[in-house]
């Protein structure tokens, strides 16, 4: 039976009219095998989730040691637990100084959320900047400062004083003024298929964002923990946020999210309002053992050296006629092909051929490629070969 035509569960609610349909058995390192026992090489990572792998040991063993203590005692700011003061410490040690205050929530689009509501309640001010393109979760408010109107259109209104501009484009940043709280920015743009900020666009942004007072966000809820090679992909510039929002990989398959700033403008949640965001999940002490185990592996060991040149071998097996171009930061890739049609057929081919791969939500003629950081190199040629031969197939 083809994956077309397997049927989603029936009491479970649709996402869309058709979804892949893989019935998932067990997954392991960089594979996942279904109810018959058929192996897949994951390109995928549960987009960007699994940067280190399914079940990977050190954070299996995270999980395990804190079920044994407890799960939840709290709702988060009351109480103090050891896994999310050690991982507030060690993400404090991974970025730069101003960064230096940690809010753990559920998932990224909370942390966007909440990191639009800081930049208004610290600023005063309502407007925010977004750009086209962009892609900040499917809330309310993060639909809101998304840039796909497609997605956004059946659920209007959403909230006012926000305005978007265009990526990389330096004439359009004089819209920042007096009534801007925060200019939110994903380094990458994830779901517009691959959109990298440049270095000499990021100073240009942060010297408007200084010159008017207004708050940078950084959305790194797809790119961050290692997918480009570095920690967080703004560290390949000289530009530093003055929030960072986080999720999707930090917690290695667990649910967890966070927003990163300096202890002045976080203490903005605390007063005038008190309780300015509060999370009943939040800094759960499961998905911080997790998350610290994650931090840990990625940034101590040599993980991230081998991130570029392993999105390189992949790149350059990925030569074809009818892939019509490649963008790429470490192993977040985007290719293009001539259609969306095109990218439909060669995604359920995979899928048959035990390859998995995913399309993006706003860039139909290209799929995706981001593996587990640590995929063996053999993987990704194999991947690149299958990807090649049913290219050949498709019209």
């Amino acid at each position: 039976m083809s994956f077309k035509a397997s049927k989603y569960p029936q009491h479970l609610a649709k996402t869309s009219p058709q979804a892949l349909g893989l019935e998932v058995e067990s997954a392991k390192g960089s594979y996942l095998w279904d109810k018959n026992g058929k192996r897949y090489i994951d390109l995928i990572a549960g987009i960007s989730v699994m940067n280190l792998g399914h079940q990977h040991p050190a954070i299996v063993a995270a999980v395990k040691n804190q079920m044994d203590r407890y799960a939840h005692v709290m709702v988060y700011g009351e109480f103090v637990e050891d896994n999310t003061r050690q991982l507030s410490e060690k993400l404090n040690s991974c970025l730069p100084k101003q960064l230096n205050c940690s809010y753990f929530v559920n998932s990224g689009t909370e942390a966007n959320e909440a990191a639009v509501k800081l930049a208004r309640r610290h600023t005063g001010r309502s407007k925010i900047i977004s750009f086209r393109g962009a892609y900040h979760g499917s809330t309310l408010g993060s639909l809101s400062i998304s840039g796909n109107e497609k997605k956004k259109s059946s659920f209007r209104p959403l909230i006012p004083d926000v305005e978007f501009i265009n990526l990389n484009e330096h004439r359009e940043l004089e819209k920042i003024d007096g009534n801007t709280a925060a200019v939110i920015l994903e380094p990458i743009q994830g779901d517009a298929g691959v959109r990298i900020a440049s270095n000499e666009y990021m100073l240009a942004l942060r010297a408007k964002c200084d010159e008017h007072g207004a708050l940078l966000i950084f959305d790194e809820v797809q790119s961050g923990i290692g997918r480009t090679g570095k920690l967080y992909a703004f560290m390949h510039s000289e530009v530093v946020p003055d929030i960072l929002t986080s999720g999707k990989a930090l917690g290695g398959g667990l649910p967890i999210g966070c927003l990163i700033s300096s202890q002045e403008i976080m203490s903005s949640f605390s007063s005038d309002p008190m309780l300015g965001h509060i999370s009943t999940f939040g800094g759960n002490p499961v998905a911080c053992a997790a998350a610290l185990a994650v931090l840990t592996e990625v940034n101590d060991s040599t993980i991230l050296d081998h991130v570029e040149a392993k999105g390189a071998l992949l790149e350059s097996h990925l030569q074809h006629p009818k892939i019509r171009e490649i963008r790429r930061k470490g192993l977040m890739l985007a290719i293009d092909l001539a259609s969306e049609e095109m990218v439909e057929s060669l995604i359920f081919k995979a899928l048959d051929r035990g390859l998995i791969l995913f399309w993006f939500l706003s860039q139909a003629q290209s799929f995706r490629i981001a593996p587990p950081l640590n995929i063996d190199d053999q993987d990704l040629i194999e991947s690149a070969e299958i990807i090649k031969e049913i290219l050949d197939e498709i019209v």
